[in-house]
């Protein structure tokens, strides 16, 4: 037995060190990749049969463990801010999805409650899948990813009542046949049975009143206690246990474990242990998780797929097309525009990971019968395994088409200019202003229509095209203009335009917008004159700050950052000539040797900053009121202006 035991942990793990790294490779994500490496071990290899169901149990426990961090997250005023979109737009979308889908399922022959438990279980969509994708995307702060992040919150938020709804759905015909079927000494679990049934709801009051209290004023001595041990696993000890602790009790009262750990989570949103205890039970939390969805994946009936395929292939894309017209009918009442809406609309358009939790809780609760709730679960395996394919068909087909003609002509440029800024949007919108602001006239290229129509409001004057097109940039005047600053946020586009614009015209000065080292690189080969990193003056001042708290004076701190900065450009254009986009850098012999002496020089630079007060980047403090009597005007000096930056910026 021991060795079985073994050798299904050794199968678990190998299908899912092998199966999640691919998955993610190819743009999958992991949920998906779990999936898979279920399906491989399960219904196409065979390795793991019959167990599934008793791990999957266990495996629930993942779920607990995510609700518990997703209530860490929900400090009381990060909701309340977001409170417009989190109920408007999570709660309609959750209400008419459920409305929806209960009458389908009830038009095809079901009572109402089987398919009110159905449609609530598909009105959720897929946190862990959307969320990723978004961020691998770079469209988490979009306002389509905004808004896609306001409804997913919500719909975590709604599982709580969604568990605590779904067993007073309970069928009477399927709970006499569950009983009998499944009274095996599991039953009993909760301690009221005896009770009458305003005695159970004070009972239930009371357990979530303990787990509220207890959380507020009982856990800070508890952590305090455990910190002073100075034990880091007493201290993933006692967040396991506080869980377990509460899923325990939530279980004996007859409530949802995920209740009560969701409860706790919430109330210790603020306190200063949260991050531990995040940090604690996160590689829990992914395990479980992982498991749980390896079980999924290798319960999935193929023989029951192959069987009625049309018929859930039909369910399966029949809820893709209610939950997108839904999404995208209050993505406009919300005012989601332009590609944001296709985004929000098509992104949260599967069913969720929750959904297989509460299937197996609708049914181990008589609320559905078991043989709909495989068929569901395979429609809402599918419609994860299809949000791939759903991103891509944004990508491919709904932006191409919406930057074909966004859909308008491009403006006519009525006049040249000198300058020629090509993308309004955070970046190029804060280089515009400035420029404006310093007397200089500008020609602003953007490609979005609902950006150039919005700024225009303000009195931001800009031409509405998109930026590579030659013929733009030469009505733009690109040809004679002296300045051209490449602010759009596509890489490959970015770089075309900056080969484009120094092929036409060499002598232009380009400046231009990069994400990363290898971006770099390719625009110092384009020819790009200056190259601004995304994060990099931000980093920049944020070390400048930590060198000012651990005790440098703030000139010396300037300092350092100065020479930091002139070196790292320096050694970004040797090693710029040795990259190859061929090669891989840890393969690339040449471009790993100049790295070493590249850091070396910048090590030693710094380090002799230290020894002598005077070098070439500056001399000593000099106070504000003698700066004026300094012979050597042409050096930086240190004044209180260098300090109200950390105000302004």
């Amino acid at each position: 037995m021991t060795d079985g035991f073994l050798f299904q942990a050794f199968i678990y793990l190998c299908a899912s060190v092998i199966a999640v790294p691919l998955a993610k490779r190819l743009g999958l994500g992991s949920v998906l990749g779990y999936l898979i490496a279920g399906v491989l071990i399960g219904p196409v290899i065979g390795l793991v049969g019959t167990e599934t169901q008793e791990i999957q149990h266990f495996a629930e426990f993942g779920v607990v463990m995510m609700l518990f961090l997703v209530g860490l997250e929900l400090e009381p005023r990060a909701l309340w801010e977001m409170r417009g979109r989190l109920l408007g737009l999570g709660g309609l979308q959750v209400l008419l999805t459920t409305a929806a889908v209960t009458m389908a399922v009830m038009a095809s022959g079901q009572p109402w409650s089987i398919a009110l438990a159905v449609g609530l279980v598909m009105s959720l969509s897929s946190t862990a899948i959307v969320l990723q994708t978004l961020n691998e995307k770079g469209q988490m702060k979009s306002d389509g990813g905004q808004a896609s992040f306001s409804v997913l919150l919500f719909q975590d938020i709604a599982v709580i009542a969604m568990l605590a709804l779904i067993p007073l759905l309970a069928v009477p015909e399927l709970s006499e046949a569950l009983h009998h079927s499944a009274d095996d000494g599991h039953g009993g679990r909760s301690v009221l049975g005896g009770l009458m049934g305003w005695q159970v709801a004070v009972v239930n009051l009371l357990a979530i009143a303990v787990v509220v209290v207890g959380g507020h004023y009982l856990s800070r001595p508890l952590f305090r206690f455990i910190a002073g041990s100075k034990l880091r696993e007493m201290f993933t000890a006692v967040a396991l246990l506080l869980i377990i602790g509460i899923a325990l009790l939530m279980t004996l009262v007859g409530l949802s474990p995920a209740l009560g750990t969701f409860l706790a989570g919430v109330v210790l949103a603020n306190s200063e242990y949260r991050h531990e205890l995040e940090s604690s039970i996160e590689p829990f939390k992914g395990l479980l998780l992982g498991l749980f969805f390896i079980t999924v994946g290798a319960g999935i009936d193929f023989g029951l797929l192959f069987g009625d395929f049309v018929q859930i292939l039909g369910y399966t894309f029949g809820l893709i097309v209610v939950k997108a017209s839904i999404l995208f009918i209050l993505a406009v009442l919300f005012k989601v525009r332009g590609s944001d809406r296709w985004l929000f609309s098509l992104g949260l358009a599967q069913a969720g990971e929750f959904g297989f939790v509460l299937l197996s809780f609708s049914v181990q609760n008589a609320v559905v019968p078991a043989a709909l709730g495989d068929q569901l679960l395979l429609v809402v395996a599918l419609s994860m395994l299809l949000t791939p394919a759903l991103f891509v068909f944004f990508d491919k087909v709904i932006l191409a088409r919406l930057d074909q003609g966004q859909s308008r002509d491009a403006d006519e440029i009525a006049e040249k200019g000198k300058i020629v800024i090509a993308g309004l949007g955070r970046f190029g919108q804060i280089v515009n202003r400035i420029l404006l602001a310093s007397g200089y006239k500008t020609v602003v290229l953007e490609h979005r229509a609902d950006t150039i129509d919005g700024l225009r409001k303000f009195g931001v004057a800009s031409y509405f095209g998109d930026a590579t097109r030659p013929d733009l940039l030469h009505s733009a005047g690109l040809e004679e203009a002296s300045l051209l600053v490449v602010a759009i946020d596509e890489r490959e586009p970015a770089l075309e335009l900056v080969q484009y614009a120094k092929r036409v015209n060499p002598g232009i000065h380009v400046v231009a917008r990069v994400f990363d080292r290898n971006h770099v690189y390719q625009m110092y080969q384009a020819g790009a004159d200056d190259i601004v990193r995304e994060v990099f003056d931000s980093s920049v001042r944020a070390a400048r700050y930590a060198l000012e708290a651990l005790g440098e004076h703030p000139f010396e701190a300037q300092k350092s950052t100065t020479v930091f900065v002139k070196r790292d450009r320096e050694g970004l254009r040797e090693l710029a000539a040795l990259w190859d986009p061929e090669v891989p850098s840890i393969e690339n012999r040449p471009y790993i040797e100049k790295s070493k002496e590249v850091a070396k020089r910048l090590e030693d630079a710094l380090l002799g900053m230290s020894e002598s007060k005077h070098d070439e980047f500056g001399r000593g403090w000099v106070t504000p009121g003698r700066a004026a009597d300094s012979t050597s005007s042409d050096q930086p000096v240190a004044t209180t202006a260098d300090n109200s930056e950390r105000q302004g910026g």
